[in-house]
């Protein structure tokens, strides 16, 4: 008898057991280790406080899930990283950029904010790199052209001109520098009045010159401004590949560092945004690659705007997410609540605030 109600307990909590496996899912036991590392302006740490969109994400998220929870901080991305795979953390809210290696090391959740990796550069002396321009050789090419243009129609002009009207254009030398004149008086519409074509041709040619001159007088200048416009690295990069003609420091195990050893771009290695920055501001570096958002915020937070940029072009597209140790089962319980908070209005005024 004694046995019989033996096994019937057991069989009973056998059954408890396959029946409420979602129950102890979601609601395992204790207070949840949430790993961080300063990343401003997602995670920010300010005298003793925390704060920063990555942040605030969590809290929406808690408010559905209302579990207790500490956060721990880690001096670096590497430290973190290395935390949430040996499971020391439940997880990280840190903007963690989803990629294949990655993936083989750690879980994420559903992205909450999109991303790209940016470059950062030091901008130069504009006054310096104006003279440079104006000195180049596609600038003095540009005017050598135009001088030619002008010297053909006036040498035309002349040569109808010399003997029907030798009192504004004379023979030899002198009557070549008047038709010359008469050219680029013509050309840039400024009419002194003092020569004027008499005969046929030479009326035909000044017609001719009139139009040709309107176009050419435009494309000029579009042309010339172009030579004139202060550059910057940003013209020298179309591709990735590109790259390897520069000084690169990205912050060591980022996504941008992955991206960057795909293509077998060398590059230094730096624990956070700050160094890199300050690597640039020190002329150490020629560009700084590390994500767009971050990059931004960083000069700006410093005031060094001034000095530095982050480039129109972007590298890649980036997706962060919170990040767990492999096959944890938080996985399954914040992704919903993640997914059911992006679509709410306060998410959609956070990201407002950070664009």
């Amino acid at each position: 008898m004694k046995k019989l109600i033996l096994l019937t307990l057991s069989f009973l909590c056998l059954s408890s057991g396959n029946l409420f496996p979602q129950d102890s899912l979601r609601n395992p036991p204790g207070r949840l280790l949430i790993g961080i590392t300063p990343t401003p302006p997602f995670v920010k740490k300010e005298a003793g406080n925390l704060s920063g969109l990555s942040i605030s994400s969590w809290e929406l998220v808690n408010e559905e899930l209302e579990r207790d929870y500490e956060f721990k901080v880690y001096p670096s991305l590497t430290d973190l990283l290395q935390a949430v795979e040996d499971h020391e953390v439940d997880f990280s809210i840190n903007p963690i950029t989803v990629t294949d290696l990655r993936m083989k090391k750690i879980d994420f959740s559903q992205p909450y904010f999109i991303s790209y990796t940016g470059i950062a550069q030091k901008q130069g002396s504009k006054t310096w790199t104006y003279l440079t321009n104006l000195f180049s050789w596609n600038f003095i090419s540009a005017i050598l052209i135009l001088i030619g243009v002008i010297f053909i129609f006036g040498l035309l002009v002349w040569l109808f001109e010399r003997k029907a009207n030798k009192e504004e254009f004379g023979e030899g030398t002198r009557g070549i520098f008047q038709g010359f004149w008469w050219s680029a008086v013509t050309m840039t519409t400024v009419g002194y009045g003092d020569k004027s074509p008499k005969t046929l041709g030479g009326r035909i040619i000044g017609f001719i010159w009139m139009f040709m001159a309107i176009i050419m007088i435009s494309s000029l200048t579009a042309g010339i401004a172009s030579s004139l416009t202060v550059q910057n690295i940003n013209d020298e990069i179309t591709s990735i590949q590109d790259l390897n003609r520069f000084d690169v420091a990205t912050v060591e195990h980022s996504s941008a560092q992955e991206l960057l050893d795909q293509y077998n771009i060398q590059s230094q290695k730096v624990v956070n945004e700050q160094e890199g920055i300050q690597r640039l501001l020190n002329n150490e570096t020629s560009l700084f690659v590390y994500d767009q958002p971050i990059l931004r915020y960083e000069i700006d937070r410093i005031n060094a705007g001034d000095e530095l940029e982050v480039i129109q072009r972007s590298l890649k597209r980036d997706y962060y997410s919170y990040s767990f140790p492999k096959g944890s089962p938080l996985v399954e319980i914040i992704n919903p609540v993640l997914v059911g908070t992006l679509k709410t209005m306060e998410w959609n005024q956070l990201i407002q605030e950070y664009k």
